[in-house]
């Protein structure tokens, strides 16, 4: 209701191009979907028509929330680690191998973000995703440049044309920027971003969108935070030789009620948050913009956070589960991936976290966030940049780890968590009661997290892959204890299935 005519007429297409999304991504995720996708719409027996609902939610024949396994016949048991970006009978050291035989030029494209490895004979040869996705593309890029011509908001209007000259270009870097400094009602993420399905070497980007509506409200709250966040990398306990002295300045951050998510976006666990974009140039000259999904966060919340709560938090610790708390620390996980290593050298190399630690990164990364978020929330209590809320930070979020390692251990979001909890476990600052509830030792979490966070962030600094893989191996795990309480929990929804009735109503899905 407070959209401009041109954005409420924009909204339409916008919605219809994330509907187009989810046929980009179907195809990145298993060469067979499309057709797979095809034979559940023709079923409409009951099991048919759920069938094709769950095989919606997890854009595949595999569920998310049961390690990747297969839920319908004639499929592979798990989803394969290189989706469909790589040949399926290509092995990692073949790739490797090839690599180091391409120009300078070609090894960025064939490690890059935007191109699929096809087998051409004898050898392996990188595609671009203009050309894989061509004909999805090009109906996405009409689609925006419709919205562009429609809405009245320059920054919007640029970054939609923009974008839709990368999908026919395959260079996105320019409506990365545009997307850094779009500033409108309508927030809009579009395109390949998030590497996560790529379980070979997290190089490859998925194709998601979010449609959001902005709250100005609660956004012009968060400017706050952002004031603060190159003070809070010079505090990062960790050897001064590895902070960024520039960091910060330009990361916006917005908060926003979703219309509709698709892709990678709407793929199995929702996404309640998320730090884009991953192009390290674009990080190093305008940082990262953080976008927080307040309708979804408050769902999870509600639907899975509480229930969990009230089994494994002892009575008198209840009371300090706090929707705030568990919102601020999404925002500060959201807003510590911009701090810390990200332009990297090892042994004279200039590269980055997120090459040298290859498929461990995810896991890592995301436990550095969530133990960082902690410390620059602690940072700000002890500096009395805000109130203290010490109990309710804590304690929320040990409620929160227990909803986050149902999504499986095969998660990066799951496995940075068991590293998290196993950590914290053993310096006694998590407690496991006698009555299967487990408790905050106010008095060690601290260190704790501090500990945890310099352990985290060495690893990225000096892109130790060995030290990652030691670390997850040892603790990326659930230990008796967590099993015992994760079991007393299966009643309990794992995570939410969202109804887009706004967007459902204004363009509905073909």
């Amino acid at each position: 209701s407070h959209l401009s005519a041109g954005d409420r007429q924009a909204l339409v297409k916008l919605i219809a191009a994330a509907h187009a999304i989810d046929d980009v991504f179907l195809k990145q995720y298993w060469s067979g979907n499309p057709a797979l996708y095809a034979r559940l719409q023709h079923d409409t027996t009951p099991l048919g028509k759920a069938r094709l609902h769950y095989f919606l939610l997890n854009k595949g024949p595999w569920s998310a929330l049961d390690e990747n396994r297969a839920f319908l016949p004639g499929v592979p048991q798990r989803k394969l680690l290189g989706a469909n970006f790589y040949p399926e009978d290509m092995k990692k050291e073949e790739f490797e191998a090839w690599v180091k035989t391409l120009s300078p030029s070609g090894k960025e494209h064939a490690q890059g973000f935007f191109s699929v490895i096809h087998r051409e004979g004898s050898t392996l040869a990188a595609v671009p995703y203009s050309k894989e996705y061509a004909s999805e593309l090009g109906k996405l890029a009409k689609l925006l440049e419709d919205a562009a011509s429609l809405t009245e908001n320059p920054t919007l209007k640029k970054f939609l044309t923009s974008r839709a000259h990368a999908f026919l270009s395959n260079d996105y870097y320019e409506s990365d920027l545009a997307w850094m400094d779009l500033d409108a009602p309508l927030d809009i993420t579009i395109g390949p971003y998030e590497t996560y399905n790529d379980e070979i070497f997290g190089y490859k980007a998925s194709f998601e969108a979010y449609i959001n509506l902005r709250d100005d409200e609660e956004t012009g709250k968060m400017k706050f935070f952002g004031n603060h966040m190159q003070e809070i990398e010079n505090s990062l306990p960790i050897d001064a030789q590895y902070k960024n002295p520039k960091i910060g300045a330009l990361s916006p951050i917005r908060v926003v009620n979703q219309v509709i998510a698709s892709g990678d976006g709407a793929h199995g666990v929702r996404t309640a948050a998320y730090n884009l974009p991953n192009d390290e140039r674009v990080t190093v000259q305008k940082g990262t913009k953080r976008v927080m999904l307040r309708n979804v966060q408050q769902a999870k919340f509600n639907s899975t956070l509480v229930p969990i709560s009230k089994r494994v938090l002892p009575a008198a610790a209840q009371a300090d589960l706090n929707f705030d708390a568990f919102f601020t620390h999404i925002l500060a996980h959201e807003m510590t991936h911009g701090i810390g290593p990200h332009q990297i050298t090892v042994a004279g190399r200039k590269t980055t976290p997120r090459q040298e630690l290859k498929e461990l990164y995810s896991a890592i990364e995301e436990a550095k966030a969530d133990v960082c978020g902690l410390f620059m929330l602690q940072y700000m209590y002890d500096h009395k940049l805000l109130p203290s809320a010490e109990r309710k930070l804590y304690t929320s979020f040990l409620a929160s780890s227990f909803r986050t390692l149902r999504f499986g251990l095969h998660e990066a979001h799951g496995k940075g968590m068991a590293v998290q909890f196993n950590y914290l476990m053993d310096k006694g600052a998590f407690v496991a009661n006698a009555d299967g509830t487990f408790a905050v030792d106010f008095s060690k979490v601290k260190d704790g997290v501090r500990d945890l966070a310099h352990d985290l962030l060495t690893i990225e600094a000096t892109g130790d892959y060995a030290g990652a893989g030691r670390m997850l191996d040892s603790l990326g795990h659930l230990r008796p204890v967590m099993t015992a309480a994760l079991s007393k929990l299966t009643d309990i929804p794992t995570d939410i299935d969202p109804v887009n009735v706004t967007a459902d109503k204004l363009s509905p899905a073909k």
